[in-house]
């Protein structure tokens, strides 16, 4: 799932140029990415405001047709065409949100690679150079920088170039005295602070986005215990990753905070649920407004007032009228001498009747 790493790499490197320190690029480049992706802050907002319109009408359904699941999704499917409701129309920023979560993981693996662009073949060999295990790809080029910094490289052989050399050994990691590529772990440390720091914004953050985007009261119990679980887990992860992962996700978690504020006081959900709800209304009166249609009733022309789904129904049993005319005569034999007469004899008295 990090796949992303390819795209954001060689973009912290371009930010590592200006800004020469491995955590100061990490804060930086994680506000940038949430200024980017704010749009898709916002199209979840107004997501949730619908859904929570809709959740009603899609709770109506589901006690209707509790015991006929066929015709439960029948009817949600016909809600979803009828008023443009789409249930996973939130789910793209989610989603977003986690993809440059697991790529920036790769990147905080892999710093060597990616922000300081040297080749995985070149890397590889100066890790077997060094007597660094190149079976544990997630932990080898930390300490490969670990290594260089302390010295090692002095007079081995590594395999790259002095100008690669030159640039791990003065690849800045060191943040307020400690070095982002160390692995905090559970043990009593200064480190530690990074992934408390990062566990504190999580509650917080998690708290203050659900409470202004209105998300707690339309998330399921099922939701919760999973969105619950997921927080958790990358919390654990900043206890076992390098502390560049901390950084980032501390660093994420106060822009959530932030941007969870701004939307709620410019895009307030309120608003757009007020919004919907009118939209909603309008659409319901335009369903029930009646019109007036000619239709032909035991031979007759008259006139009938009629809702649109009424309409609707007549269109189509019209359709299919017409369907099963046109198709009247489509045969796999061929006619007999007294049916073509009398299709003639039809035919004739249509011209007739026309004229």
């Amino acid at each position: 799932m990090g796949f992303l790493a390819a795209i954001l790499g060689p973009l912290m490197r371009l930010v590592y140029q200006v800004i020469p320190n491995f955590a100061a690029t990490m804060i930086v480049f994680t506000v940038l990415v949430k200024l980017v992706t704010f749009p898709l802050a916002i199209k979840q907002q107004k997501s949730m405001a619908k859904m929570s319109v809709f959740t009603p009408m899609i709770n109506e359904i589901q006690q209707k047709y509790k015991n006929n699941q066929e015709k439960q999704q029948e009817e949600l499917m016909k809600l979803q065409q009828e008023y443009g409701y789409s249930p996973t129309a939130g789910c793209l920023p989610m989603a977003v949100n986690f993809l440059v979560l697991f790529g920036m993981i790769e990147v905080v693996y892999r710093p060597v690679q990616y922000i300081l662009g040297i080749p995985k073949d070149a890397i590889t060999t100066a890790c077997e150079a060094l007597g660094i295990a190149t079976n544990n790809a997630t932990m080898m080029q930390t300490q490969l920088i670990e290594r260089i910094h302390a010295g090692a490289a002095a007079g081995v052989a590594t395999g790259l170039t002095a100008d690669q050399l030159s640039s791990i050994a003065n690849f800045n990691t060191v943040f307020f005295g400690m070095d982002m590529c160390t692995i905090p772990g559970f043990r009593l440390d200064p480190i530690i602070i990074f992934p408390i720091i990062s566990a504190v914004t999580m509650l917080v953050s998690y708290w203050l986005t659900n409470k202004l985007s209105g998300q707690q009261s339309q998330m399921q119990g099922s939701m919760k215990v999973m969105m619950w679980a997921m927080n958790i887990m990358f919390v654990v992860m900043c206890f076992q990753l390098p502390v560049g992962f901390s950084v980032y996700y501390g660093t994420s978690n106060i822009c959530m905070m932030i941007q969870s504020a701004l939307t709620y006081t410019v895009y307030s959900p309120e608003k757009f649920k007020a919004q919907y709800e009118a939209e909603l209304a309008a659409k319901k009166a335009a369903k029930k407004e009646k019109k007036t249609v000619q239709i032909e009733e035991n031979g007759k022309t008259v006139q009938k007032e009629v809702n649109k789904k009424e309409l609707d129904r007549m269109r189509l049993e019209y359709a299919r009228k017409l369907d099963a005319e046109r198709d009247a005569f489509d045969r796999t034999v061929p006619l007999t001498d007294a049916e073509r007469a009398a299709r003639e004899a039809e035919q004739k008295g249509k011209k007739k009747k026309n004229k």
